[in-house]
């Protein structure tokens, strides 16, 4: 099975998904990249815009997973914005809506099981999504429930994720290893709703 896996980090939605499948990721920080392929060495990693090669390559897949930049939907970051003291803070930004570009997209053009992830939106969603945990979930097939541990995403520090996720960066640098591990989806979630794509074809898994 041919699968995409666009706004990749370091993988964590991937990693429990085996090395089965022909995987392609894409992922536009280098350094980011480096390390989602020094995990996964068998990947093939492009360092491109994901927006633009979703739109370019998306017949070639039969399982596609996108997992769109979320700060501008970001509940947490709405209210840092909004209560700003300072240069510091965020800055107040439009929504950004590549996020429902691609959920269009993909409902209208795309053939294969596809995901949309991102985070719980300060916003009501303008297209219905599934909620686990901390996330809003977009695709063409239904999740059933799953009991996982909570995240306590907003109290974690790099270690915690690291061993939440069983990820070590210990071995790297150059990036913000607390907001690569915030990124991360949960990996058992990323393998639940991987079966549950294909549950009606576990064969493949």
């Amino acid at each position: 099975m041919k699968i995409l896996n666009l706004y990749a980090g370091i993988g964590g939605n991937r990693k429990l998904w085996g090395d089965d499948h022909e995987i392609t990721v894409v992922e536009n920080v280098p350094e980011i990249a480096k390390i989602y392929q020094d995990f996964f060495p068998k990947d093939k990693v492009v360092i491109a815009d994901a927006h633009q090669y979703l739109i370019d390559h998306f017949k070639e897949f039969d399982f596609i997973w996108s997992s769109p930049p979320c700060p501008t939907h970001s509940r947490i970051r709405k209210h840092c914005a909004m209560n700003r003291k300072d240069f510091a803070e965020p800055e107040i930004k439009y929504p950004d809506m590549k996020l429902y570009e691609e959920i269009l997209f993909l409902q209208g053009y795309f053939k294969g099981k596809y995901v949309v992830e991102n985070v719980i939106a300060w916003y009501k969603p303008l297209i219905e999504p599934q909620e686990i945990q901390r996330h809003h979930f977009w695709t063409n097939f239904f999740i059933n429930e799953i009991k996982l541990e909570a995240d306590n995403i907003g109290k974690g520090i790099a270690n915690d994720f690291e061993k939440k996720f069983g990820f070590d960066l210990s071995k790297h640098s150059g990036v913000d290893k607390r907001m690569v591990g915030r990124n991360c989806v949960d990996p058992k979630l990323g393998l639940h709703i991987f079966q549950e794509a294909f549950r009606e074809y576990k064969t493949l898994i």
